[in-house]
């Protein structure tokens, strides 16, 4: 029989350990996020990746705040994260520091996830845009690549913070073959 395990038994590291650990070379842009759940759970995904930073940029909810805290759970404290009026000027800052800007949104000429193999040596950065509007088509236009999730069914729609648990785990497993 399958025994789960103990929280005691998950090798946790702690915060101070988290922030001295080597990062994923992603970035995670928050672009007009209405839901404060949502956000917390990015946080929570990000930590759990080890991912360099989180920007939240426009109408999208800083904490400390009790309901992204709900969702957090503390990772709003181990995962670095800066506030950023406005998306286009942050996306041409990131440009300046040679990081790669991929958006996540269906467009045409968009790359299938599945299809897109990161660099090695590359720092990303991956923009999540608003629940009903997605990513701005003046952001989507300066992005490098825009990166599509296959989907099949009728909605061809994910919630934020479910296309960014796939895109975030399907980029982390691909950095981690090389």
């Amino acid at each position: 029989m399958k025994r789960k395990l103990k929280n005691n038994e998950l090798n946790r590291i702690s915060i101070p350990e988290f922030k001295e650990a080597n990062k994923t070379p992603l970035i995670i842009v928050l672009d007009n996020i209405r839901s404060l759940n949502n956000i917390g759970s990015v946080f929570r995904t990000a930590d759990s990746f080890l991912i360099q930073k989180i920007y939240l940029c426009g109408i999208t909810a800083t904490p400390p705040h009790r309901d992204i805290n709900k969702t957090a759970l503390g990772a709003t404290d181990s995962v670095s994260w800066e506030y950023v009026e406005n998306t286009i000027d942050l996306v041409n800052k990131l440009k300046e520091e040679q990081v790669k800007i991929l958006s996540i949104e269906q467009a045409e000429q968009s790359i299938s996830l599945n299809k897109f193999t990161p660099s090695t040596n590359e720092t990303y950065a991956i923009i999540f845009g608003n629940e009903v509007k997605g990513v701005s088509q003046e952001v989507v236009s300066k992005s490098d690549e825009v990166i599509e999730i296959p989907q099949f069914g009728t909605k061809h729609s994910l919630n934020i913070s479910v296309s960014a648990g796939v895109v975030i785990w399907d980029l982390f497993v691909k950095m981690n073959q090389n």
